[in-house]
Order: C-alpha cells, then sequence, then structure tokens
C-alpha cells in the first residue's frame, strides 16, 4: 500500500485562527499546508504580518507549501501586475514555498484562440517574477463550464512552449479534473493536488459547485480515490491537500475527527 502524504488547506476550516489552524494540521501528523488570502477576518486578509505566519509555521514544524491564490492570473493587466507581486512578496516573507493562480471563471476571455493567448501572456509575465523570488506558479485549471482555463493539457502547452517547467507546475484538484473530462493528468508536471469530494446524490456534475465540496468518504462521486491512487502510481510524490468548500464541513464540531476519518478512508483504498 502507498501511503499518501496529506496536507491541509485553511478552508479545510476557515474560521480557526492561523495558529489553531496550524495546530489541527499537527494534530494529524500533516507537516504541511496552504494558507489563503480570501478568507475574511483570518489571515491573510486581516493584515497579519507574513513573518508571524514564518514563526508560527515554524513553531508547529510546518511547511508551507502554498498561497492560494491570485485570482483572475490569465487576464494580465497592470492590477493584476500589482497583486502578483505583492502576493509573491508575502508567499517570500512568510516562508510559503508556492504561489496558487487561479483563472477568470466569469464566461469571459474563453474564445478559441483569446484563452491560449492570455495564458502565455500571463505566464510570460509572471516567470521573472517568480523566478527572482524563488517562488513556484501553481496553475490549477478550473473545471468549471464558463471557465477560461479548463484543461490542464493547454496549460501544460503553454508552460512547455515558454520553457517553464522548474517555474510552473500544475493543481490536479479532483473535484475540476472530473468535471473538466479530460483524460491526461500529467503526474511529472503536477505541484499539488487538492482534494474534496462530492456526496450528494442528486446535483447533475454540470451544476456541481465549491458549495457541494465535502471530506472524502464512502458516497464520493468523482472517484477521489481512484484518481490519487492513479496519480501515486504514475510517480506523483507531492501532497494531497484537502480543499473542502461546503459549509457543513465548515461547521463540524470536531474538525480533527472529520478529517481523520476521511485520510483513513482514502488511506485504506490506496
Amino acid at each position: 500500500m502507498t501511503s499518501i502524504r496529506f496536507a491541509l488547506n485553511h478552508m479545510t476550516a476557515p474560521s480557526l485562527a492561523i495558529d489553531d489552524f496550524f495546530a489541527l494540521a499537527r494534530s494529524l501528523g500533516i507537516d504541511a499546508v496552504e494558507i489563503r488570502n480570501d478568507l475574511s477576518g483570518n489571515a491573510i486578509l486581516d493584515g497579519t504580518k507574513p513573518e508571524l505566519i514564518r514563526q508560527a509555521a515554524s513553531r508547529h514544524g510546518l511547511t508551507i507549501i502554498s498561497i492560494n491564490a491570485l485570482q483572475r492570473f490569465n487576464e494580465w493587466n497592470a492590477t493584476r501586475a500589482a497583486e502578483a507581486q505583492e502576493l509573491i512578496d508575502y508567499a517570500g516573507a512568510s516562508g510559503a514555498k508556492a504561489l496558487v493562480l487561479v483563472p477568470k471563471n466569469d464566461g469571459t476571455g474563453c474564445a478559441d484562440g483569446e484563452r491560449q493567448a492570455n495564458l502565455r501572456q500571463s505566464l510570460a509575465a509572471l516567470k521573472p517574477m517568480l523566478e527572482e523570488a524563488g517562488i513556484l506558479g501553481l496553475v490549477e485549471p478550473l473545471g468549471f463550464e464558463i471557465c477560461s482555463l479548463r484543461s490542464k493539457t493547454e496549460a501544460a502547452d503553454a508552460i512547455s512552449e515558454l520553457s517553464a517547467e522548474s517555474t510552473f507546475r500544475l493543481v490536479h484538484d479532483t473535484f475540476h479534473h472530473h468535471l473538466a473530462g479530460e483524460a491526461p493528468t500529467f503526474p511529472q508536471l503536477t505541484g499539488l493536488v487538492h482534494i474534496s469530494g462530492v456526496s450528494d446524490p442528486s446535483v447533475s456534475v454540470a451544476d456541481m459547485r465549491d458549495s457541494h465540496r465535502v471530506l472524502v468518504d464512502g458516497d464520493d462521486r468523482i472517484d477521489n480515490a481512484r484518481q490519487i491512487r492513479a496519480l501515486l502510481l504514475e510517480g506523483y510524490k507531492g501532497a494531497f491537500s484537502f480543499e473542502p468548500f461546503a459549509a457543513e464541513v465548515h461547521a463540524v464540531k470536531d474538525p480533527a475527527g472529520a478529517l481523520r476519518a476521511s485520510m483513513d478512508y482514502l488511506s485504506a483504498r490506496v
């Protein structure tokens, strides 16, 4: 049986203060975490200095594998460049190893030709910024039909054209991979895997949204266990980071117990 290296995204328990979130990870034997810049009233949005996050991670013996995320990264303009630099600087100061890059997801920039050109423009602009800071860029295609980057193949092609495999990696999100319906997984180019399940039997694949994303259990409809098993067999050696968005997960009184059950479920099937 191959062991899974689990990680924890702060979206797993977004109401926990950063130090409590780090403590939760350690209580589960997890040594890698993702921090976020979209949690209202919590770090990073509350003004927490990156040095404090670095110190807390060190205190708990954790590696911060990413900051999640630079939104609309493939819509490059002066605003995006400034946001990118701010997040790259924060990543460096906090000790985060990578910055997740999330594409536009509003139905714009989806036309064939347009989306590929936008992607290349953004990656070319981000490449020297990331390299100077020694930060990895994690490109995360989203499976939603309105997303401007659904295909990992398109992302991989753009990275290859720029000879930027040392600067960029892909995020394989099990939820988005299922929604996109794309077969290739690119394990050698994958830098991070996000895991969450969908247990609601009534929602169609086309209607699945972040609000349906729960911890993986026996009712999982998107076959996380198979996806994880395949990635490991194909040589992926990185982290599998829990990223559930569902309100019912965030409301759980014993997040450690819920996460432990999901970890045990997946470990028994890989």
